[in-house]
């Protein structure tokens, strides 16, 4: 039986073929990045880049998608890894820190069709923001604050300040949160595919409420 065959059930051929040649750059390879490659890659998607320059550290395991044997390799290898043995499609990987320098060289507006920024802090989203503005570039940003959760387009994002603390990812608890934004960033990129909607939602774990953003 084909690995895509119930998907048919649930869209049609000619989306599956739309989603298998849609060209994503995911930014940021931890909590939302790792689960969302993981997620996109099963349900056809193929053409998949990420950029990351992080190792993964032991506390990751609780929220993100790595195993005890991960631990202390590049999160971009092991991601590529992975995907490549669950489904044999091939991850381009960059193990750098994307930075103002950079940016145009490793995110080039003719190579992507989609970015989703999944970065961790501010500094980094901020970037992504300004230069998908500037090169009108379809950019999806899926962040987490406490127990809520967003999943919005560029043209609508409020970069967030720099939260204090420890990273709200860092909390195995927070699994329940990332994986509802990994489902609802999922759809709303399919459904942006689909139809060239873009819609934008706030994720709340303690109501279990997922609401349209007007």
């Amino acid at each position: 039986m084909d690995l895509f065959t119930h998907e048919l059930e649930y869209r049609t051929k000619e989306l599956l073929e739309k989603t298998a040649k849609i060209r994503l750059m995911f930014a940021g390879c931890g909590a939302i990045g790792s689960n969302l490659i993981d997620n996109m890659a099963r349900q056809g998607f193929k053409s998949l880049a990420v950029i990351d320059m992080d190792r993964v550290e032991d506390h990751n395991k609780g929220t993100q998608i790595w195993d005890r044997l991960d631990v202390g390799g590049l999160k971009v290898d092991k991601m590529k890894t992975k995907i490549y043995n669950s489904t044999g499609s091939v991850l381009v990987t960059n193990g750098k820190k994307l930075h103002e320098d950079n940016i145009k060289r490793f995110i080039k507006p003719s190579s992507y069709d989609i970015v989703i920024d999944s970065f961790d802090n501010s500094e980094s989203r901020g970037l992504l923001y300004r230069y998908c503005r500037e090169n009108k570039m379809d950019c999806l940003h899926v962040g987490l604050s406490q127990d809520f959760a967003e999943v919005i387009w560029n043209e609508d994002y409020t970069v967030p300040g720099e939260s204090k603390g420890l990273d709200v990812c860092e909390y195995p608890l927070a699994r329940n949160i990332i994986l509802l934004a990994i489902a609802v960033a999922t759809e709303t990129i399919i459904k942006m595919i689909d139809t060239g909607e873009k819609k934008n939602f706030l994720i709340s774990l303690k109501d279990l409420k997922i609401s349209e953003l007007g």
